[in-house]
């Protein structure tokens, strides 16, 4: 079960990586399930991901306040608008398709923005 925990945690490390070029792709979210599941397979790139320059702090803020910071929330959300946009411009796409990602798109986007901006 180790393995496969540890394989899901590189493909969500990768999936997060992927997200920070794609704006249809969610970053942090995919990264804190990463350091999670690097906590419970490898303490090494446990640390390590926790000592990524752009990503440690954000996760070390959310694994220990639940916070996540106002830049992050604002840059979350026109992500999450500018790929609606581009979703529900493109006539080729099929309706039911722009209806669930927008969905989720907007499910995750509620989450980010509902949590605390900074620690009380």
């Amino acid at each position: 079960m180790k393995i496969i925990l540890f394989i899901i945690a590189w493909i969500s490390f990768g999936l997060g990586v992927i997200g920070a070029f794609l704006p249809i792709l969610p970053t942090t979210p995919f990264l804190i399930l990463s350091a999670f599941l690097f906590s419970k397979t490898s303490p090494r790139f446990h640390r390590w991901i926790l000592n990524l320059p752009i990503a440690g702090p954000a996760i070390l803020d959310w694994r220990e306040n639940r916070v996540i910071h106002t830049k992050a929330k604002i840059l979350c959300a026109s992500m999450i608008l500018l790929s609606c946009s581009l979703i529900w411009s493109k006539a080729s796409i099929h309706l039911a398709i722009k209806v669930s990602v927008s969905l989720v798109l907007v499910s995750v986007g509620s989450f980010v923005v509902t949590r605390k901006s900074q620690v009380k």
